[in-house]
Formats: C-alpha cells, structure tokens, sequence
C-alpha cells in the first residue's frame, strides 16, 4: 500500500549507517516548491481517481462572521458524510486505515464510527512562511544523529524529506504563529465514560518563528520554543506548574525543564520532563513525548521515512472544535462522540521508529502518520516490549483562519489495554486561542513560575 517515493528510496543506504546525511536538496529541486508541490512540500496533483483534490491554496480567508478571537466557524456547513466507517465494514476500507486505526473498531466494534466527508484540502500558512520553506530547502542540516538542526527558521525545516527524523522536525517545527496563549484541559476519560477535566493555562513563546531572526541567530540562542504550563483546576491542584525550554542542539543542551509544587512552594529542575515519563496529571495514559503527538529529541529511535499512502484521517474537524458543545456531549465510553467528529482522505507521509538497542522506553516502535499539507502528526500507533499494539493516537485538526495554520484542535490518545483514553486540547467552555499576544522571555523564568504559582 505505501508507495516507496524513489527520494526516500535513494536514501536508504545511507541513512542506515547516519542520521546526518543530505538534508539539503539542490536549488532544482527547491525550484518545484510552489510549482509541481505546495510550499511546504506536498504533492500539489490531487490522487488518480479525484477523491483526494489538488491543492489550491487551503483556506486563505476566514468565513464570513469570524472575528479573531471567536471560535472558528465551521467553512463548510453543507457538507454531508459521503459514507460512514464502522465496526461492521472497516475491512472494505484496510487499505486507508493504520494498523491502530483499525484496533479502535475491533475494541468498539458498536460504538467507535469514521463519519467520512468530502476531501478538502484546508492546510495553508502566510506567504512569508512559503518563502522561509524554500530557503530552508537549500541550507536546513541535522545535527549530529539527527537531534538538532541548523540552518532553518520559521517553516518547516525539510519540506522535500530524505528521511524519517528530518520529516519528525518538520512535525515539530510546523508554523504555528509567533506566540500563543490557550486555556483548555485534558480529561483521562475511564471504561464507564466518567471523568475529570484538568485545567490548564498555556503560553507558548515560539522562537524559531520570531520574525526576522536568522538562521545564525537561532543557532547562537539554542532555543526553538519555550513554554509554560499552569494547573487552574480542581481547586487541589491549581497553581501547580511546568517550564520548558526546548534547544535547537539537544546534544550540547538538552531540553531544560522545570517544575512548581504548591504543597512545598519551591521551584526545582526536572530533567526526567522527556521521553517516557508520564505526562502531567494524565492518569498514566500518555508519556510526556506522546504530547503535540510526538516532542522532544528523536535520539532514542532510528527513523525510517517509509513513504506515502492515501489514508481517512481526522480534517477539518469545527463540529468537535465548537463552543456550541459541551465536554460531556464530547466525552463518551471508550472514545469522543463520533457524531462529532469527521474524517476524510488525505495523502500521508508514513514514519516509523524502533527503539534502539542502547536505550528504553516504554513504546518499542511507534508508526506516525504525517499529513502531507501541513506536517500535523494525524495519527500515532505505539507498540509495546512485546510488539503488540499499546495506544493509538488521533489528532482532530481545523484551520486557524486567524494565523493561518492546519493545527489540532482535540488530541485524544486510546490506551488498548484498559480500554480508556485521554483527550487533550478540552476548550470548548473556554476562551479560544489567542495568537496576538505579545510575550517576553522574562516570562519564561523559574521566577516567573514562582510568582504564578499559588496554594
């Protein structure tokens, strides 16, 4: 099913024996970005039979009635499902399902649907991403081993790929605006359907797209984002809080981490904020490198760019993201309302990681999923010591028309074993994203953390 592009192919030999290895692409191969691909390195051609469309440029205007700050109205409230996947069909649809994907229907085989809709390619970024895309093409180099980069700002740093872990930083590095201010929550959601949504209060300082910056500046700085995390419900756990700044050369730094407990009202260094470590308040449900889908330093993997495939992934998903639900019309048994959600056909680039000899994790090898127009992971499957399916994780995107850019609004990741799930992103009864705010790195301090933080 997956096609083996003869780039990748290419590639292979060398990329066994290094991580480091042609990450620039020559300008001829640069010049068809825009041209015979999109910006950002997608197939600009729709598919053969036209169930997937050409890309024409996504969403470039809001819909009529937005304002920014308003939730994002959906732009295509005619559509129809064209036909709905279910535990009773999905073998006709194999072919367009991950291994994960098709777990969730023989788990819930009454309950778990894919409503499928019309195809429609929503991905788009502002101009001035497009143009920093293509001057990455030429210059963007991994570091040692893969876990860093050099030469890129702003756009995803490989849009033509050569391999597994440049199209992994490419998912990392994706444009999603400047700075973002969000509150929202995460719910670990049981086998009966009850739970509690954690609150959260997020600020993310991007700075690998700070305007302006060079490619040397960013190298200087050793920062790509920084990013603060603060419980604000229950009452029990408010203030608890969480720093991260993430370096562009793990190697000769890698991420820094710190955290603030209110029982003992002193901020510590938490170096075990990575990889398989469970994630904050999250039941034991995900691990910290599951969030945004994957994060952090790729080092504890080998990477293998396996090509594309067609496949029914989560799009253009307003219904779920709606400030017109609730968390309880969201959050059911065993998976969110499928009545709510929509999939549709996409081309993905299909990315896998074992784990390598020298190192653990909890995940033995993990299959992503990466949608080709904006570099959203759309999908997860994780796998345990024994080589037996563990978690599947799905992301449920929309177009923020306000920034532009394909990000998840929804992230909900199924633990197999215990028939239980968590879902990431809750801000239906909130506020929406800000993407104007202006931050600081003043911001960004274990004493800025100490000061937020409360009993």
């Amino acid at each position: 099913m997956i096609k083996q592009l003869g780039l990748v192919a290419a590639c292979v030999a060398l990329a066994v024996t290094s991580q480091h290895v042609l990450a620039k692409v020559s300008a001829e191969e640069a010049a068809k970005l825009g041209t015979t691909l999109t910006p950002l390195g997608a197939e600009k051609a729709g598919n053969a039979d036209g169930s997937i469309p050409a890309w024409t440029g996504g969403i470039t205007e809001a819909p009529a009635g937005f304002t920014p700050g308003d939730f994002h109205i959906d732009p295509f409230p005619e559509d129809k499902p064209l036909f709905t996947i279910t535990g009773a069909n999905y073998n006709e649809y194999a072919d367009f399902l991950s291994d994960g994907q098709k777990k969730l229907f023989e788990t819930y085989p009454d309950t778990y649907k894919m409503p499928v809709y019309q195809t429609r390619r929503t991905a788009s970024n502002p101009e001035f991403v497009y143009e920093a895309a293509k001057a990455n093409a030429t210059r963007a180099e991994l570091l040692a081993d893969g876990n860093g980069i050099k030469g890129a700002v702003m756009a995803v740093p490989f849009p033509i790929p050569q391999s597994g872990v440049e199209a992994i930083w490419n998912h990392t590095l994706r444009y999603r605006g400047e700075a973002v201010q969000r509150n929202g929550g995460q719910a670990a959601v049981t086998a009966g359907g009850d739970f509690n949504v954690i609150g959260f209060d997020e600020q993310l300082m991007i700075k690998y797209s700070t305007p302006g910056l060079t490619p040397e500046q960013l190298t200087e700085d050793n920062i790509l984002f920084k990013f603060k995390q603060k419980v604000t419900k229950p009452a029990r756990l408010a203030g608890t809080a969480l720093l991260v700044h993430e370096t562009v050369d793990q190697v000769t730094q890698p991420r820094q981490a710190w955290t603030y407990n209110t029982g003992q009202r002193r901020v510590r260094r938490a170096p075990n904020i990575a990889y398989d470590a469970p994630g904050t308040q999250a039941d034991g449900l995900r691990t910290t490198d599951d969030f945004d889908m994957f994060n952090g330093s790729p080092n504890r993997y080998n990477w293998e760019l396996k090509g594309k495939r067609e496949m029914y992934v989560a799009y253009n998903n307003y219904a779920i993201h709606s400030n017109n639900v609730t968390y309880d019309d969201i959050l059911q048994p065993g998976h969110v309302n499928p009545e709510l959600t929509r999939f549709e056909k996409h081309r993905v680039w299909v990315v896998e990681a074992t784990l390598k000899d020298e190192f653990r994790h909890v995940y033995e090898k993990r299959v992503f999923y990466i949608d080709e127009d904006s570099w959203q992971i759309q999908v997860a499957d994780m796998y345990d010591n024994r080589g037996e399916l563990y978690r599947v994780g799905i992301a449920h995107g929309v177009n923020y028309y306000d920034v532009p850019a394909h990000w998840s609004t929804l992230d909900v990741y199924h633990d197999l074993n215990s028939r239980r799930y968590l879902a990431i992103g809750l801000d239906n009864e909130e506020s929406m994203y800000d993407f104007t705010v202006k931050m600081d790195d003043r911001e960004f301090t274990p004493q800025a953390l100490r000061r937020e933080g409360k009993r």
